[in-house]
């Protein structure tokens, strides 16, 4: 494809490195020196200037694109550059946007804004924390097959019973495979004698039910089904969002707001949580309203250095496990090397979101890990493809690229591979495949 990327910031740069190896990448920014360092990181062509301007994306040649994505930090330049976009060509349009009410209007009128795709930001951080939320052990938590399938991330812990084990040994359960081992920034495709070692990161793909047995199972201290006591310290669009969703979910969280009119707002629309106004840097405050003894605290204040602050504070009250949204994604690693559990950042969750969405002609569904050193792919074989007709341990001889088959769909049941496992047309099959490959994964259904 010919796409265009406006907004040289951490998202568009991530878009754009993901995309350029494969497709025709043009990027657009208002920083000229921004847009010069890019030419040269990623090997793709630079415009300086404002990617609203009907000349600039005319110097971009918008009217020949297959695709315009429009991911800066600002809603309303996104938007502008998509209505722009449509004016000179017919491309499909993605728009980034943080406001709630902007993705609601353009879901109640299809075409608005001039967008063929919507990416909230806020809306897809909260969910992002929600699905770590109901899998307590969880770093990294996204469903495939309409649900019927989950890939989850662990860290491996001091303590956790399967360290110190083989694959083969901690492998107990029916329909989970373990998929992928990161050790030291470096993956390792397991096999049944694969040492895990306290620090391993464990991909696992299976049914949810496997996969939450699995979590008890490496983490026997966490909640097994859900944290019946969670904090939400900031009533950011965030903070809401998240809240909102966790009563969805039968939860009936607290909420820490300390502006007082936004408070009462949260207050009224959030009936079954419990809102209150204070600052929640008063360490007496916590300790009175026993926020020691929740199970979870999630830190979505709109600064890092206070959610760094809140995410400490909870830890040092003994907090059993602390989720922490991190704007910078520079900051994540800080973050997760003084203790607090999970970092999420928007930036790289709308990323890959966008991402994934860019390869649905590859792929039906996909999670990018570690830094986009492997992903995650659903595939939907087709009749005659290089896939189907074929036994696992087959086409895993026959091809040079790393992957592993995690699962597979059949007429709506989850069958678990085995070497001997002959894959057929119309099955939907999920994999971990080293980045480089997925290209050449995916032509072969």
């Amino acid at each position: 494809m010919y796409v265009v990327v406006i907004g040289a910031g951490e998202v568009g740069t991530s878009i754009a490195a993901s995309l350029a190896s494969d497709h025709e990448v043009v990027v657009v920014d208002v920083d000229p020196d921004r847009a010069e360092q890019l030419k040269y990181e990623l090997d793709v062509l630079t415009i300086a200037g404002d990617g609203t301007s009907s000349e600039i994306q005319s110097a971009a040649d918008v009217d020949r694109a297959d695709m315009v994505i429009a991911c800066t930090d600002d809603d309303q330049t996104n938007l502008v550059a998509c209505g722009a976009a449509k004016t000179l060509g017919e491309p499909f349009t993605i728009a980034r946007v943080k406001s709630t009410e902007f993705l609601r209007t353009w879901q109640g009128s299809e075409g608005a804004f001039g967008v063929d795709f919507m990416v909230c930001t806020d809306l897809l951080t909260a969910e992002n924390i929600v699905r770590v939320i109901g899998l307590p052990a969880a770093i990294d938590v996204d469903p495939f097959a309409g649900g019927l399938v989950q890939m989850a991330e662990f860290e491996i812990g001091e303590g956790s019973p399967v360290a110190g084990q083989t694959v083969s040994e901690a492998d107990r359960f029916e329909s989970l495979t373990f998929v992928g081992l990161f050790r030291d920034g470096e993956m390792t495709i397991p096999r049944g004698d694969t040492d895990i070692v306290v620090g391993d990161r464990a991909v696992v793909i299976g049914s949810p039910e496997s996969v939450q047995s699995f979590a008890t199972d490496i983490a026997p201290e966490t909640t097994p089904d859900r944290a019946d006591e969670i904090v939400v310290v900031g009533g950011s669009e965030i903070g809401y969002q998240t809240t909102r969703l966790l009563e969805e979910r039968d939860f009936t969280p607290r909420l820490i707001e300390r502006d007082g009119d936004r408070a009462r707002w949260l207050a009224e629309n959030l009936p079954n949580s419990v809102v209150m106004e204070h600052d929640p840097t008063d360490t007496e405050f916590l300790s009175r309203e026993h926020v020691d003894e929740a199970d979870i605290v999630v830190t979505a204040l709109g600064s890092d250095e206070k959610n760094l602050l809140i995410s400490v504070l909870a830890k040092r009250l003994g907090v059993d496990r602390v989720i922490a949204v991190v704007d910078s994604p520079d900051y994540v690693t800080v973050f997760e090397e003084i203790g607090i559990d999970i970092a999420i950042n928007p930036r790289t969750v709308t990323a890959e979101e966008i991402t994934r969405f860019t390869y649905e002609s590859v792929a039906e569904n996909i999670a990018v890990l570690e830094n986009d050193q492997a992903e995650v792919l659903e595939l939907e074989l087709t009749e005659g493809c290089g896939l189907s007709g074929r036994p696992i341990s087959e086409i895993v001889a026959d091809s040079d690229a790393r992957f592993v088959i995690g699962a597979i769909t059949r007429d709506h049941q989850l069958v678990t591979p085995r070497g001997d496992t002959v894959l057929r047309p119309s099955d939907h099959v999920i994999l971990l495949v080293e980045s480089d490959s997925v290209r050449q994964i995916a032509s072969m259904a």
